[in-house]
């Protein structure tokens, strides 16, 4: 079984903050809502993991991958800019950049 996935590469991505979803508009505040960032920044994360040669085994976390991949403007990503962002629920606390 294992030469039948020895070209199949696995990594795990997820979000830096809440991520504006239908889940997160129905289960939190409005608040929260607008404390989060656009689904885009997912998106464009997973696009540098997938176009950046090949790799696995990896816990990826979106805004680290973008700066890695030299992003440094996360303001358009929020979806209510200027509003302090709120941290994913399920990472540890991180530095603030």
């Amino acid at each position: 079984l294992a030469r039948e996935f020895a070209d199949i590469s696995v990594n795990s991505l997820w979000p830096r903050t809440t991520i504006a979803t239908a889940a997160i508009a129905f289960n939190f505040s409005e608040a929260i809502l607008r404390a989060s960032r656009q689904p885009a920044i997912v998106a464009d994360a997973a696009y540098q993991i997938l176009t950046g040669g090949r790799c696995s085994g990896n816990f990826y976390v979106d805004e680290e991958v973008l700066r890695a991949a030299g992003v440094s403007d996360f303001d358009r990503y929020a979806l209510s800019p200027g509003t302090a962002l709120f941290d994913d629920l399920f990472l540890p606390a991180h530095k603030k950049h």
